[in-house]
């Protein structure tokens, strides 16, 4: 089939483009020191690229796509790093954890005894580093932690998402926030324990070198975007929609690809 050919409005990948961001990353963070996030593009059958590319643990916003995972058979250590009360959703996640190793974020005594009552096992200690979103404040994280094990669950380690610092465009700037952010996330670590120290994004993923950052979050590297492609990092626009012209004057055109098509987080169509 030739693209032209395709139903509009239709989402078109490049294969190669997409194999050399993935490739590119898994340079810079081999292994398990990059837990894709697959929020990024929700879809198991690019997951399963990256998986190919060395990364079987992965991060995950909802419990609907941890569940997705797991029922594709794509990696085998996942991280919903996002807070959960619903006890379905959680229940749901419960009953995985015979499958693969499911961890939760936690960032309150709320989300921590919702989590107990449902039966998770895993859990990690989101911290706030500067997003007013998630993230408990550093000074309460190793009671959580010491919360959670007299419970009898697993702490993990800690995250903290320095996203307000993504799109700043001066790096030297860049790497002088984030260092700041990560001192906070490594003495909130110093209290919690656990083997990781999770952090990081597209916009910052080559920025935690001195830090104690063992593993980083990106997602939007495997397909990118209008905003990160002004960074000047090293991926390459992989994912494109492709319309139909349905009406045409002197002063204007239309096409099928509209609100209801596209994204509004970064602007009209």
């Amino acid at each position: 089939m030739h693209i032209n050919d395709l139903p509009t409005p239709a989402v078109v990948i490049d294969i190669a483009a997409l194999r050399k961001n993935i490739a590119t990353m898994a340079d810079v963070h081999p292994g398990k020191r990059l837990r894709p996030h697959i929020k990024a593009h929700k879809c198991s059958g690019l997951a399963a690229e990256q998986e190919g590319a060395g990364h079987s643990s992965f991060t995950c916003a909802t419990p609907r796509e941890v569940l997705g995972m797991i029922h594709a058979g794509v990696g085998n250590d996942f991280l919903l790093a996002n807070e959960v009360l619903d006890p379905r959703r959680l229940e749901a996640l419960a009953s995985a954890q015979d499958q693969a190793l499911i961890t939760l974020a936690i960032d309150s005594e709320e989300t921590l005894d919702a989590a107990e009552r449902a039966g998770i096992q895993n859990i990690m200690i989101d911290v706030n580093v500067g997003l007013p979103r998630c993230g408990c404040d550093p000074s309460i994280a190793g009671r959580l932690a010491d919360s959670a094990r007299v419970r009898g669950m697993t702490v993990r380690g800690v995250m903290g998402y320095e996203g307000h610092l993504m799109m700043v465009n001066d790096r030297e700037e860049k790497k002088k926030n984030v260092r700041d952010a990560m001192s906070i996330l490594a003495l909130a670590h110093e209290d919690v324990g656990g083997d990781i120290v999770s952090a990081g994004g597209t916009g910052t993923y080559d920025m935690f070198a001195g830090t104690t950052v063992n593993e980083v979050q990106a997602g939007s590297y495997t397909l990118m975007d209008t905003q990160y492609a002004q960074l000047g990092i090293p991926f390459v626009q992989a994912m494109w929609v492709v319309g139909t012209v349905i009406s045409s004057n002197n002063k204007w055109s239309v096409i099928d690809v509209g609100l209801k098509s596209l994204g509004m987080d970064h602007g009209n169509p």
